[in-house]
This record gives structure tokens, sequence and C-alpha cells, in this order.
């Protein structure tokens, strides 16, 4: 059995990709008392802000360690499409971004649901949404990934849909609760080891 070390101040996870390449039947639409609403070339700030409410709770930062100018590149780019849910009310509680920059290829690179939505049926409205929207034409398979640090349902749910597993990796990264990007308090659940 091989141990990995992790350097101090950073976390580990197992990233899985996985990729669907066949289009779905159609099927209804989950009902949810949601919307979608596409967001074109969003404002970074608001971006930044449903992004950190909706991933903070799994360590996303990405987005938010990049700078402006490596962020309006993905933003205004003609072939990534920004969505995001909202209720009633019309408050944002969940993200999608589909990114087509690869040829005959759909990426679901973000998607999610503040916690509170979690485990209520709306996840599957999302994806039935994203692989709709993803499907377009030219697109000869879809992908995501997921890692160990998100909800521990996430695998089984886009395997459930329809994905399969392609490959597994392990990530390190450091900290962003110790970096500054998350506060200290975010993703409880994922042990906050200082670099002493």
């Amino acid at each position: 059995m091989g141990l990995t070390p992790v350097p101090p101040g950073h976390v580990a996870a197992v990233v899985t990709a996985l990729t669907m390449t066949e289009r779905p039947r159609p099927r209804p639409f989950p009902d949810a008392p949601l919307s979608l609403v596409r967001w074109q070339a969003p404002p970074s700030d608001r971006y930044r802000t449903l992004f950190a409410r909706v991933g903070a709770p799994w360590l996303w930062f990405s987005r938010l360690a990049m700078d402006e100018a490596q962020l309006r590149a993905i933003l205004d780019d003609r072939d990534v499409a920004v969505f995001a849910a909202t209720d009633r009310k019309g408050v944002e509680v969940g993200m999608l971004e589909l990114d087509f920059r690869t040829a005959g290829e759909g990426l679901i690179q973000y998607f999610g649901l503040v916690p509170e939505l979690t485990g209520r049926g709306h996840g599957r409205w999302l994806m039935a949404h994203a692989l709709a929207q993803g499907w377009r034409e030219g697109v000869e398979r879809m992908r995501v990934n997921t890692c160990t640090l998100d909800h521990p349902h996430a695998l089984g749910f886009y395997r459930a849909q329809g994905f399969a597993v392609e490959s597994r990796v392990i990530e390190t990264f450091a900290d962003p609760r110790l970096t500054g990007l998350l506060p200290p308090d975010a993703a409880p659940q994922i042990p906050l080891l200082s670099r002493r």
C-alpha cells in the first residue's frame, strides 16, 4: 500500500473524471421551484459571490484565486455558458457552468446548489438542464469531474445520471482557508490543518 505525503497546509483529494458518450433519451424535467437563468458574461464580482456561496462548503476556490484578466477570459468566452439557478424570489441558489472550448466536448465545469437545497431532488432538475444545454449540436461527449471533497453522494449521483468513471488522480493544493481565499470556517467537515 502506497502513501503519498501531503505538504503542511495543503489538502488532498481523489479526483474522479467521468464521461457520457451518448445523449440520454429525452425525459420530462423533474419538478422544482427553481428557474435557470443564463448569465451572459456576468460581472466578475457577482460571479465570484455565487461561486463562493455554492462552492465554499466544498472548498471550491479556483475562480477566487484567478486574477481579473484570467477570469474575464473565461467568462467572456462565447464557448463558456454560465447559468444561475434562482428561487421564486429571484435569489441565486445554484450555478451551472458549461465549457465547450474543446471541440466535440461539453464539460460541466461547475455544478452545485447552496447546501440548504441539497437532498431535495433539485440536483436532478439542475442536471436535466445541464444535459439539455450540454448536448448541443457538435457535442460527442459530456464530461464532469468530482472529488472526495465534494458532497459524499456526488460521485454516485453522476453515475446514476449516466456518467461512467474514466480516470482517477490525487490532487493536492494549498488549503484556501489558510491562504485567505475562503473563511476559516468554510467546509468544517474537512480538517483545517495549519502549516505548523
